[in-house]
Parts: structure tokens; sequence; C-alpha cells
């Protein structure tokens, strides 16, 4: 068993070919064929059904394994650079959207200056799923929304920021300086779906008034909820991040009172060691967010 082995296999996974696994390592289709048969013989398995290309319960047991290994020989060759004063090496950074939209930009201008030669990798997806990437090892280090309790993982507290209600101009809620929950239950809103760490912690808040929320429709990713705001399809609670100020458009932003904000992390595996672009990046996120105190109206570094 080899690292070559495992990178074949990986790659037929993620990218669902052997084709395309062929051209992702800049190799022929025979040599990546080839790479999973020996690592198939070797553990005595059947890996990936040829029919599907989809891996068998075998194969999945086995991919996250690779790809912590994987990880762990980009850390290996990161760390060895990092020695020669060349912090270098590719990072993949999990991010819900909402905090991708601002962030990234700042984040690959600071990467540009401290550390030219750190590539970042980015995956915009939500809380829930950017969890199960990075327990995976699909993603080496991700920005999520807070409470978030597991055991596997370790999130220190990036920043807060304020829980507003976005409404389009033509909308009666446009009009107010600032609303109360007591306000909003006499208008249907766009809310995040139930489960979520911000829809939870919304749901609390408005228990704890004696009122309930009247849904219009619920959103999977914040992102989206916030964009048919901007459409004019209705008004929405979203994140002082998903609806910045000078954005544009036929909307209003309005402050809620007594409305708790919401929290986010920086979420990592507590197994394992952090390569030094890792913490390169970490270190360059925490920067960033630190001078967001005059940046966004709203967010408050932690």
């Amino acid at each position: 068993m080899d690292r070559k082995q495992l990178k074949a296999f990986v790659a037929v996974v993620e990218l669902h070919s052997f084709s395309a696994a062929a051209r992702s390592l800049d190799t022929v289709q025979s040599n990546v064929s080839a790479h999973v048969s020996r690592l198939e013989k070797e553990l005595g398995v059947t890996l990936i059904d040829r029919a599907t290309t989809q891996p068998t319960d075998e194969g999945r047991a086995v991919l996250s394994r690779a790809r912590q290994i994987e990880a762990e020989f980009q850390a290996l060759d990161s760390d060895v650079a990092s020695l020669r004063d060349q912090v270098s090496g590719t990072v993949r950074l999990g991010s819900i959207g909402t905090i991708a939209r601002w962030l990234i930009p700042l984040l690959l201008s600071e990467l540009a200056v401290e550390y030219p030669q750190v590539s970042v990798l980015v995956l915009d997806a939500t809380t829930s799923s950017l969890v199960l990437n990075l327990l995976s090892g699909a993603v080496d280090l991700a920005i999520v929304n807070l409470p978030l309790d597991d055991v596997e993982l370790k999130v220190d507290p990036l920043f807060r920021e304020d829980r507003v209600l976005i409404a389009p101009n033509t909308h009666p809620l446009s009009q107010y300086e600032s609303v109360t929950l007591h306000e909003l239950v006499h208008h249907e809103l766009l809310l995040e779906s139930p489960g979520s760490p911000f829809r939870i912690q919304l749901e609390q808040v408005a228990e704890e008034e004696g009122v309930r929320l009247r849904p219009k429709a619920q959103f999977d990713g914040m992102r989206l909820l916030a964009s048919l705001v901007f459409s004019g399809f209705g008004a929405g609670i979203v994140p002082a991040s998903a609806a910045p100020e000078g954005l544009g458009g036929d909307w209003r932003r309005v402050p809620i009172s007594g409305a708790v904000g919401r929290s986010v992390g920086l979420g990592v595996r507590r197994r394992g060691f952090p390569s030094a672009a890792q913490r390169a990046v970490a270190d360059s996120i925490r920067t960033v967010i630190a001078r967001q105190a005059e940046g966004p109206s709203g967010i408050y570094p932690a």
C-alpha cells in the first residue's frame, strides 16, 4: 500500500470517474485503475463498484482513513517547507456562505501578502454539511455556526453578529426603524429551516418572549433566503453578514430589538496536528476578523 494508491482511490470516489481522476492526477487512466486494483488486492476487498463507480461499504470505510492519511502527508510537506521559512501548501477551507461572501476576498488578500505560497480551496456549505466534511477529512478547517457540540472537533469563537430583519422596500416592515419580535408575529417571514443553530436560537428567544414566528417559507441556506428578499419575495431574518450595508438594491435592513446575535467559530479536528499552511490560514482568518471592528456593521470580533 502506498500514497499513489490511496490518492487514486480518493480521486475516483470524489470525481465519480476513473478518467476524471486520471486528469486530476495528471496521469493516464490505466495507471489509476492499476493503483486502485493493487489497493483492493492489498486489502482483500472490492472498494469501487466498477458498474456505478460508487464506493462499496468497504470503500466508504477506507475513504475516511485515506483522506486523513493524505492530509497528514500534505501537513508533513508543509511543515518541512516551513522550516526553510517558506510556509506553503494547499488548505481546504469550508465556510458558511454568508461569511464566505465578505471574508474570503479579504482572506485571500491577506494570504497573498503574508503567505504567498499558501493556496486555499473553498467549500461553501451549511454548518451541518461542513461538520460532516470536517469529520471525514474532506476539509481541514471550517467556519461554522455556534454552538457546535461534537467531541471530535475543536471550535474557537471568531465573532458575534447581530440578527437583523431585511425587507423589500415595498414591504410594510421596511418602514420601521427597528422592530421587536412581538411586531414580527403579525407578518409571515422567510426563515432558515428548523433544526439549524441559527433557527434554534431564534426560536428560543421567541419562546422567552412568548411569541411564535410565522414562516412564509423556510430554507436550508441563508444566502438563498437573503437573495429572495433582495428579489422582493418577502421579509426575512438573517445574520448581519448575510445583508451587509452598502450592498445596494431595493431593500432595507432593520435592527431587531432584543434578539440575541449569532456566534461563528473556526472548527478543526481534534485528532492530528494542523500543518504550517493550515495554521497560517487560521491565523490569517483571525487577523481579518479582528479588523472587522471597523468593518461591516453588526459584526463584533471575539
